[in-house]
């Protein structure tokens, strides 16, 4: 009784700080831009389950996208346990899901393997973030704090992995001491039923034959419930760092993921404000300018983080800082500013900053400061060349050139800031109607002496 109304304060506590993390996510979402349709619901559960769940951008990199996939179908597996174990917390039951039968068994056997496969994957990763310095592991954006939270993470998940095993070989250590008192217990011993072993555990019936004698059933019984107030414990630590560290996407990659943008990674969207006034001035009425002419005007592209679409703050908390995306980007190839990492995880900080003060001081709270310019600077910006290889790269289908593109716009038409040699182009369009110098009837002489035939389409001659 007393272990069940410790597990339900501590579950209690841990619910409770989570809620708290989840109402801040809430709030900073609903300072952000709407008008992210979401249509298409068999397209995207197709996407998501060939992106998200069956990892195939991953696997460009075959030998370390098997040890995440493995990471990522591990914990898959291994949350059916973590399940069962807030069961039996909260009823005081051992193994409250083993009326499944044989699909318990192997659940069970697929959770031990993983666990271990799992803890050679993690020490793996940790081995090549400690000593091979990896080159798209480093960057401007990538501060020493980025390292450790990176490190403390991936050991939260080794700590997680080895108390799993480590539960796992107790108990089944424990129930084979036990068998030979045919249900007397020794001394000390107040609640281990003497029963068969519920489930199969491979690899932690190996660890157990090696342990042989060199535990009594006590010792094995005390080292079972230790493992398994270090593994609860640590599943419940480790959910509540998750929101405030670089590994979110754990949460976050598979809805990201499902919430992909379909259109072609080239395809630009259109501003809805500039389309509707548009509208209007093609198809004039006097009762739509009427009720525009006295709303607040809206911001033309994106300056600051609560300018950007809901969807795409949801690509900044999913963002793995894996820097895939840095490592194809042309632009940072050659030399340039641009990281496409960077403005990622520029938005995000950028919220984390401003959030809390907008959710308490209004929408239009200013601290003097913006994500453009303060976070991101123009000449990065400008270095894009919208290729999308970073979009096409990143493994939980960011759309980075989408916030970078509104960015530009932000600056042109709020602004009339762009590179020089833009706004040369940008003067030939609004004088000559064609980014060229000259006028749109001098167009074609260039080829007036090239005997060209020209065709005009839709006429039907030459």
């Amino acid at each position: 009784m007393l272990k069940q109304v410790v597990f339900a304060l501590v579950l209690l506590a841990t619910l409770g700080v989570f809620t708290y993390s989840v109402i801040r996510y809430i709030s900073f979402f609903r300072l952000t831009r709407t008008g992210f349709p979401v249509r298409n619901f068999g397209k995207r559960f197709l996407n998501m389950f060939r992106v998200a769940i069956g990892q195939t951008r991953i696997f460009r990199f075959p030998f370390v996208g098997l040890l995440h996939a493995i990471v990522f179908w591990g914990f898959c597996i291994i949350l059916f346990g973590s399940l069962e174990l807030v069961i039996d917390g909260l009823s005081g039951s051992e193994k409250s899901l083993r009326f499944l039968g044989p699909i318990y068994n192997v659940i069970m056997a697929g959770g031990d393997v993983f666990a271990l496969l799992i803890a050679i994957s993690i020490l793996i990763f940790l081995s090549r973030r400690l000593f091979l310095h990896v080159k798209r592991f480093e960057g401007i954006e990538m501060k020493k704090v980025s390292h450790i939270d990176a490190n403390i993470a991936l050991s939260l998940i080794l700590l997680l992995m080895i108390s799993l095993i480590g539960m796992n070989t107790f108990y089944v250590l424990r129930q084979k001491l036990i068998s030979p008192f045919d249900g007397q217990l020794p001394a000390g011993i107040t609640h281990c039923p003497a029963e068969s072993i519920l489930g199969v555990y491979p690899i932690s019936y190996f660890f157990a034959g090696l342990a042989g004698h060199t535990f009594t059933p006590l010792m094995a019984s005390v080292l079972y419930e230790v493992f398994w107030w270090s593994h609860i414990l640590l599943i419940f630590l480790f959910a509540n760092i998750l929101p405030y560290s670089k590994h979110f996407h754990v949460f976050m990659s598979v809805p990201n993921v499902f919430l992909s943008r379909l259109e072609p990674l080239g395809k630009l969207t259109n501003m809805d404000n500039i389309t509707h006034e548009v509208r209007l001035m093609l198809y004039p009425d006097t009762k739509s300018r009427a009720v525009t002419a006295d709303a607040p005007a809206e911001r033309f592209g994106v300056k600051d983080a609560e300018d950007v679409c809901w969807k795409t703050y949801l690509d900044s908390l999913a963002c793995t800082e894996c820097g895939r995306c840095t490592s194809v980007c042309p632009a940072n190839i050659t030399g340039k500013k641009l990281s496409p990492r960077k403005v990622m995880m520029d938005l995000r900080a950028r919220m984390k900053e401003k959030g809390p003060l907008m959710a308490k001081n209004g929408r239009d709270y200013s601290d003097m400061k913006s994500l453009v310019r303060d976070y991101i600077s123009e000449e990065e910006l400008w270095a894009c060349t919208t290729c999308n290889a970073c979009a096409r790269e990143c493994p939980v289908n960011i759309n980075h050139p989408s916030l970078i593109i509104d960015m530009r716009r932000y600056l042109v038409m709020e602004e009339a800031s762009a590179p020089g040699q833009l706004r040369i182009m940008f003067n030939y369009i609004e004088n000559n109607g064609a980014p060229w110098q000259f006028s749109q009837g001098d167009r074609l002489l260039w080829a007036k002496d090239l005997e060209i035939k020209q065709t005009f389409e839709g006429i039907g001659h030459d």
